[in-house]
C-alpha cells in the first residue's frame, strides 16, 4: 500500500464524526419522547383551565 492510502485506512475522524451523529440522533429522540409524554396530560389540564376561565362570569 501507498503512504496515502495506509494514512487513509488508519484515519479515525470518520468514525468520531459518526459516533456524535448517533448520540445527537438518540438524545434528539429521547427529548422527542419526553415531550410526547408529557405533552399529552398538561394539555388536557390546560384545555380544561382554559375552558374554566372561559366559561367564568367575571363580577
Amino acid at each position: 500500500m501507498s503512504k496515502d492510502a495506509k494514512r487513509f485506512v488508519a484515519d479515525e475522524d470518520g468514525a468520531v464524526t459518526v459516533d456524535w451523529v448517533v448520540l445527537t440522533a438518540a438524545v434528539v429522540g429521547l427529548a422527542t419522547m419526553a415531550y410526547n409524554a408529557i405533552n399529552g396530560p398538561t394539555g388536557n389540564v390546560a384545555d380544561g383551565v382554559g375552558n374554566y376561565l372561559t366559561n367564568k362570569e367575571v363580577n
